[in-house]
């Protein structure tokens, strides 16, 4: 009769692992490909070959990824406290500075007559940019002249901006700032707009806008359109 051998180990084959020195083409961060896709599709995706790459950090995208967007504009303007003029406006609002909080906007508008304004402020948005609501102070240089009127000077106040969609789609944003701010002339800006898209690079927007000082109250209504890159 034959005994079981207890001593005897079965022989197990060697396992071969392949290192990164034997394939300098295996990337360790990437993730593994289980998806079994045609390459047409991958390659018609960014969002898979980034994937593919490396698995991104979400949380570091939404505090740096801005939830509005760069936005020129070109638009109509009327007046109604100065003699329901009309005219138009130009403008630049929110050019990212890099990677930072900080953004620039620069506008004009004018009625061709005796009403014009224009401005530079710089934005610094102080909760992640990713967020559907953030505040930011803003600190800049404005000209207002209305009628026999006109001011120049420091423009200081803040923005809160409510973005409705991260894309771009929609969003609301209500500044109030004062120009001259202490001096005679100091005069205070109250302004809400708000935007839709109406396709991936358009949208259209309405400002509503208010200006008050110790001799003079001017408003303004504006209708734009935006474009965004």
């Amino acid at each position: 009769m034959n005994l079981p051998c207890w001593g005897r180990e079965k022989a197990m084959p060697k396992a071969h692992f392949v290192t990164v020195a034997e394939n300098p083409g295996i990337n360790p961060d990437a993730p593994e490909d289980n998806l079994n896709l045609p390459p047409a599709i991958i390659q018609d995706s960014p969002v898979l070959q980034r994937w593919q790459k490396q698995i991104p950090n979400l949380l570091e995208d939404i505090q740096q990824d801005p939830s509005f967007r760069t936005r020129f504009r070109v638009g109509y303007n009327q007046f109604p406290s100065s003699s329901n003029t009309s005219g138009m406006g130009l403008g630049l609002l929110d050019w990212g500075i890099e990677s930072s909080p900080l953004t620039l906007d620069a506008d004009y508008e004018t009625n061709f007559g005796d009403r014009q304004s224009g401005g530079l402020n710089l934005n610094y948005y102080v909760l992640p940019l990713g967020g559907y609501l953030n505040i930011a102070p803003l600190v800049g240089y404005r000209y207002i002249q209305t009628n026999d009127y006109h001011t120049q000077g420091l423009n200081v106040g803040g923005k809160i901006m409510f973005a409705l969609s991260r894309t771009g789609a929609a969003d609301l944003s209500f500044s109030q700032s004062f120009v001259s701010p202490g001096s005679e002339n100091e005069v205070g800006i109250s302004t809400l707009s708000v935007g839709y898209a109406i396709s991936n690079h358009w949208r259209i927007a309405t400002d509503l806008e208010q200006q008050n000082s110790k001799v003079h109250k001017d408003n303004r209504v504006g209708m734009y359109l935006e474009w965004t890159p």
